[in-house]
């Protein structure tokens, strides 16, 4: 067993033109101010980071973990979350994910997958640079219009998507390989990889590529209404990140799972600041501990309700609170009897 690192907080959500959040040391102090330890980098974000220079410089990447750690704090992951949707996207949804692009190659498809690609790519050498283990990331979607079997699908469409999103990750995958980081997708709705059974097809796509991983967030997973304690049992060796997030879902008579359309505020299934929602967080932290699980405990904030910096001051609290020191010993070592081989056969009748 190890005990988990954290609290971590993820800073896309806080990251902006004002301050403290618009450069990366300002946003630093404010995160230890609040008692985090670490912080998960949008790498998409110019204020906060730049990419392309931490993939070739090895002194860019120690002078940002020099400057973070003045601050008590370290890099949980790089994130690619917006640059990992562009891998694989329906054209059905090209005009809306544009915005995640540079403006020169928004309604460029081609163009933007290919920078899409080379952006991972670069995420894995600025990974390697930082010294990190993990990187966080979108599988992208080509089949997600269809997750509904209405009108029927023909056969082997799903397959194809399967095999294709396979194709456009195997060298990605390789690269982050070479740098020695798992790549883990989060299971997100909107996603090719969005459960359980999505993540398995993907696996069988890339040869069980050892470093095509999970990044577990179980607010996605109470929204789907899957089981998401079981879901540790099942894949905890392939977990290797982690998103604090909390979620509820109260259908009613009118909206259930899909939601009717609704603002986030209305929808039965939402999510909500640490503690405000369902998500039973004693028993997660208990599997991730009982399981070894070796990284670091990242909020991620998320919530229609609650302020973001509340949720931030609270968040932090809550995860030191549910981190679980591993014990070094066995809680009935105290009535150890010390017996060897020959004692253990006279217990049993054998000598």
């Amino acid at each position: 067993m190890k005990t988990l690192k954290g609290p971590g907080i993820f800073l896309a959500q806080y990251a902006g033109d004002a301050e403290p959040f618009n450069s990366l040391p300002a946003i630093a102090r404010w995160a230890a101010s609040l008692g985090f330890v670490g912080v998960q980098i949008p790498s998409n974000d110019k204020r906060l980071f730049d990419l392309e220079q931490a993939a070739s410089s090895k002194t860019y990447c120690d002078d940002v973990a020099g400057m973070l750690a003045e601050h008590g704090l370290a890099v949980t992951e790089l994130s690619t979350h917006l640059q990992g949707q562009l891998v694989a996207s329906h054209p059905a949804y090209d005009r809306q994910f544009d915005g995640f692009a540079p403006p020169e190659l928004r309604g460029k498809t081609k163009e933007r997958q290919a920078w899409a690609v080379e952006q991972l790519k670069l995420a894995a050498k600025a990974s390697r640079n930082l010294g990190l283990s993990a990187h966080a990331t979108f599988s992208g979607a080509l089949a997600w219009h269809l997750f509904y079997p209405w009108p029927q699908r023909p056969a082997g469409l799903v397959e194809e998507a399967f095999a294709e999103l396979g194709r456009r990750w195997r060298p990605i995958l390789d690269a982050f390989d070479e740098a020695g980081v798992d790549v883990c997708y989060e299971l997100h709705p909107g996603e090719d990889l969005h459960d359980g059974v999505t993540f398995e097809r993907f696996l069988e796509a890339v040869d069980n590529h050892p470093r095509a991983n999970i990044l577990y967030d179980p607010s996605h997973m109470v929204l789907q209404q899957l089981d998401y304690l079981q879901f540790i049992d099942f894949y905890h060796q392939r977990i290797r990140a982690f998103h604090v997030k909390d979620a509820e879902f109260r259908p009613n008579g009118r909206a259930g799972v899909y939601g009717g359309y609704q603002s986030w505020i209305d929808r039965p299934g939402r999510f909500r600041s640490l503690g405000d929602g369902q998500i039973d967080f004693t028993a997660v932290f208990s599997k991730m501990a009982q399981y070894g699980y070796p990284g670091w405990a990242v909020l991620e904030w998320e919530c229609c309700i609650k302020d973001a910096q509340q949720g931030a001051q609270e968040g932090a609290v809550f995860i030191r609170e549910h981190i679980i020191k591993v014990t070094g010993r066995a809680f009935d070592d105290f009535a150890a009897t010390g017996a060897d081989r020959h004692f253990n056969r006279q217990l049993l009748g054998l000598e």
